[in-house]
């Protein structure tokens, strides 16, 4: 039994195991209540568990069951024959270099906060299993995003618990003489140093620069604390480590990328790295500028001009003077590679426009997001039409085997060999339709909200919970309500994402009379789950919440409206699996993609959003709702006003009468066909396997166009 323990603690040591539901399973039997209190953390599970437990505990069917994971794991591991080898050798030969500034993997490693963050976890996951050979380039954030608590009124508060690399599946980089890689970056006059950790994805890795260590001064020890943490002067100094660190630490590897990917601007620093290297080559400046630029592509995630980063000159000159000094060009040239103003180097100085210009290819992440960053970025490229810009897109998706329940990825191994097969095409996916009958896929929704509504009873139930926020509901035992109301016979929403304003997370609660005869009809009711986290320096967003919280305090709504505390990837995976609509109503065109509705259509959940994001291409009239025909106001309050308007009238004229109209064997037909639709018609187009082969063989190759 030595072998399987030593096979077990091997898949602790590579985050293959997020996405195996096999894999999750071992480590859950082993103890499900400890499984939850770490977090779902196999690391930290093994260190509660002893070697002679495991041993004995592998006597049984465990054991044989570890071993075939195991192998498998192994298997994949060792495969050559993938998609990247047939269609894109050139990307297995050298890397793609994936640049952001937070990667949402799994809740138990927590570099992430919100959606850009979890489309990068998707993307090196799929990567990985397409055999790309794929680098990613990150920071080691020790106390990582903050864990979400309410206070008695509904605001939210933040703690920032640290996580340890011996607690992660991490270890620490080291040089051919065996001591702890170190790089350093130049910031104001300092020289600022980082050491690496290297956490396996599968067949990819991910570094995390991280400078908590003995050789900086104090405060640029903190550099790496939190993501988005601290002020401009924070902000700049991360985005140094992770552009010009990142690219000092592959060439200290001898890794030489086939692209630079700039996921989003905060990276951008990483292009003056590369022009510094080739001007100190003697390369001619304009030449040096065309050949960064052969290397790099850019994606940029952020529709609105007040979200890109933008830096003051007096900061750019004070954070760079020292490293300009050594680059080869003048501080007023940096400053127009980043202006949005070429001739005008005095003004803000812009990482959006620094990606641009030392691109070859960019695109948004839908679309319209792509139509949306054309206009926005026109006048940069001194062009009368549109259409002339150069930002295609390549529209997000998300890693379907990570979002399946193992219940979800039970029932379609029944009939068919892998889930993926449901995103390989739509004739392949109602092939698969066509073996499940309506008795089987109305069985699976039962089965999947029952769990969400168990998991929100302990949730509410739990220790953390109620040391914070019983007292959020001091006329009730929360936790006996969600026990006692929530129903799976019962219609459910769920709204759970980032708080940002333009989400407009209580748009449902405008006319809280007419919410009060939805949720309370009496014979077709509903109930609404909501969760989600605003950023610590977001106060509207919090005003959000805790206006949420407070409208779900209501007689009428208590324990028929429930907002969950600490949203993560954990949460979210129960969520996007056990409701049975997935709502979303940003202010158009402000969601750039999104993909959290995306999630939901394996597990038979259907959508419900304003045609904003990846909605307006994937929306067919049958496969989910709208909330308007993608109508525009200049002013706020009408948008608002007819949004809410359409969002009510669609769930009570469309939505609740199709959930609660039933055939002669009590199924509701309709509501089943439009789940078919959306598995046929989202699922093979909105998924990570498909966008990455897009980015690979539009964007990551550079060969020469016939």
């Amino acid at each position: 039994m030595r072998k399987t323990v030593s096979s077990c603690k091997e898949l602790t040591r590579n985050l293959w195991w997020s996405w195996d539901t096999e894999a999750k399973e071992i480590f859950r039997e082993l103890s499900p209540i400890l499984w939850e209190r770490v977090n779902h953390n196999p690391i930290e599970l093994l260190r509660h568990i002893s070697n002679d437990e495991l041993q004995a505990r592998f006597h049984c069917d465990l054991g044989e069951k570890t071993e075939r994971v195991a192998a498998r794991f192994r298997s994949y591991m060792a495969e050559t024959d993938t998609w990247a080898a047939r269609n894109t050798p050139e990307l297995v030969e050298n890397p793609v270099a994936y640049f952001c500034a937070e990667f949402g993997i799994h809740e138990s490693v927590r570099i992430y906060s919100g959606g850009l963050g979890v489309l990068a976890g998707d993307h090196i996951k799929s990567a990985s299993d397409l055999g790309i050979n794929f680098v990613g380039i990150t920071l080691f954030y020790k106390e990582g995003y903050f864990r979400q608590y309410l206070n008695h009124d509904g605001w939210q508060l933040e703690d920032y618990p640290l996580q340890y690399p011996e607690s992660l599946p991490i270890e620490k980089v080291t040089g051919p003489d065996g001591k702890d890689l170190i790089i350093s970056v130049s910031i104001a006059q300092s020289e600022v140093f980082a050491q690496a950790w290297r956490l396996k994805v599968g067949r990819a890795t991910l570094y995390l620069l991280d400078t908590n260590i003995p050789a900086n001064e104090s405060h640029y020890r903190d550099i790496c604390c939190r993501v988005y943490g601290g002020d401009q002067n924070m902000r700049i100094n991360q985005e140094i480590v992770l552009g010009i660190g990142g690219v000092k630490l592959l060439d200290a590897l001898g890794i030489n990328p086939a692209v630079y990917h700039m996921n989003e601007g905060h990276s951008a620093f990483l292009t003056l790295e590369l022009l510094s290297r080739e001007l100190a080559a003697g390369t001619p400046i304009e030449q040096a500028r065309l050949k960064v630029k052969n290397r790099c592509v850019f994606t940029t995630h952020t529709p609105v001009p007040a979200g890109h980063d933008r830096f003051s000159r007096d900061m750019m000159h004070y954070t760079f003077d020292h490293y300009i000094r050594e680059c080869g060009i003048s501080f007023d040239e940096m400053m127009l590679l980043g202006s949005e103003d070429a001739k005008n180097p005095h003004g803000l100085f812009t990482m959006t426009v620094l990606a641009l210009n030392f691109s070859r290819a960019a695109n948004g992440v839908s679309r319209l997001h792509g139509e949306v960053s054309r206009q926005m970025w026109k006048t940069l490229y001194g062009v009368e039409s549109e259409d002339e810009v150069p930002i295609g897109h390549i529209t997000n998706g998300v890693h379907a085997q990570s979002w399946a329940t193992p219940t979800t990825d039970r029932f379609w191994r029944r009939f068919t060999r892998s889930i993926d097969t449901l995103c390989s095409s739509q004739e392949a996916a109602e092939e698969v339709l066509a073996r499940v009958s309506n008795e089987d896929l109305w069985s699976l929704r039962y089965h999947l909200k029952r769990n969400l509504i168990d998991f929100i009873h302990r949730y509410l139930a739990n220790q953390l919970f109620h040391q914070h926020t019983y007292s959020m509901y001091p006329e009730y035992d929360s936790s006996r309500l969600a026990k006692n109301t929530l129903s799976p016979d019962v219609l459910t929403i769920g709204f759970a994402r980032r708080f940002a304003t333009y989400k407009r997370a209580p748009l449902i609660f405008r006319d809280l009379d007419r919410l009060n005869r939805i949720i309370n009809h009496p014979t077709m009711p509903v109930q609404i789950i909501f969760a989600g986290k605003a950023h610590p320096h977001d106060d509207a967003g919090k005003e959000y919440i805790r206006q949420i919280v407070e409208h779900s305090r209501r007689p009428q709504f208590a324990g028929k409206i429930i907002f969950l505390e600490n949203y993560n990837l954990g949460v979210a995976k129960r969520m996007v699996s056990g409701v049975d609509v997935w709502l979303n109503n940003p202010v158009r065109p402000m969601e750039a993609s999104g993909t959290s509705g995306e999630k939901t259509v394996l597990n038979g959940g259907l959508n419900f959003s304003v045609l904003d994001g990846w909605w307006p291409e994937a929306y067919n009239g049958e496969n989910g709702w709208s909330i308007g025909n993608g109508e525009v106001f200049e002013n706020y309050e009408e948008q608002d006003r007819f949004d809410a308007d359409k969002l009510y009238d669609v769930l009570e004229n469309q939505i609740i009468p199709t959930f609660y109209e039933r055939d002669e064997s009590n199924l509701p037909y309709n509501w089943l066909k439009k789940i078919r639709n959306a598995i046929a018609t989202i699922a093979p187009v909105y998924n990570t396997h498909r966008m990455v082969r897009e980015y690979a063989e539009t964007y990551y190759l550079n060969r020469e166009k016939n």
